[in-house]
């Protein structure tokens, strides 16, 4: 594994295009404060250059919330989206850091959406993003990049892409929810009975129960991906 100092890439570093990008967004960006310590430990963790727009906003940001928190990008930690990118993947993208994971969680939404890179699982389009829907339970492919995904997160038509799984007066109590947390919603949105998100009951839950609940519901229907 290559040392922190190895990383930062000073000449060219990618923060600044990044950050050129949120000042030129049109849909809503929070920069998360970074802690020095962590964002050393999480790039370390990551192995990635900071010349690349993702090694960037690890070491540069605690992570990135876009449209009052909707979506997570997922940098170095921060109290209002306390998990890193590294210590999110570890055990189920990888076991050990340093690996070379054949996926990569680098955002999700308050829905209980993830957006993931790919890094071989989804088959040779490597380094192109996947959405994981949780009103499909399928892998989406969005034919985007990384750097792509996040023009996407600051210039996209998030309601177009988001439709029907946004309810009425959301915003509001969606600014209100911890970056560790996500909405369950019963009946859950891939039932026929689920589908008005505005009659279901929603409740936030924590992400990582959400996460491995998602997984483990696509393996009984049958994995769709």
């Amino acid at each position: 594994m290559k040392s922190t100092l190895e990383l930062i890439n000073n000449a060219e570093p990618g923060w600044t295009l990044v950050d050129s990008w949120i000042k030129n967004a049109s849909n809503k960006v929070e920069i998360l404060t970074r802690d020095s310590l962590k964002a050393n430990d999480a790039l370390f963790k990551t192995q990635v250059s900071t010349r690349s727009p993702m090694g960037a906003i690890v070491y540069m940001t605690g992570g990135i919330l876009i449209d009052d928190s909707w979506i997570r990008i997922l940098g170095s930690g921060n109290p209002k989206l306390p998990r890193t990118l590294p210590d999110w993947n570890k055990n189920k993208s990888f076991n050990e850091f340093g690996e070379n994971p054949s996926f990569l969680l680098i955002a999700d939404d308050v829905i209980g959406g993830f957006f993931i890179l790919n890094g071989g699982f989804f088959g040779d389009d490597l380094g192109k993003t996947y959405y994981l829907s949780p009103d499909l339970l399928t892998y989406e492919p969005l034919n985007i990049t990384y750097s792509e995904f996040l023009q996407f997160c600051f210039n996209g038509d998030l309601d177009r892409f988001y439709g029907d799984l946004r309810w009425k007066n959301w915003r509001e109590e969606v600014s209100k929810i911890d970056g560790d947390k996500a909405f369950s919603f019963y009946p859950y949105l891939w039932t026929k009975e689920g589908k008005d998100i505005n009659k279901n009951v929603r409740k936030a839950i924590p992400i990582e129960e959400l996460y491995m609940f998602t997984i483990e519901m696509q393996k009984q229907l049958g994995d769709l991906r």
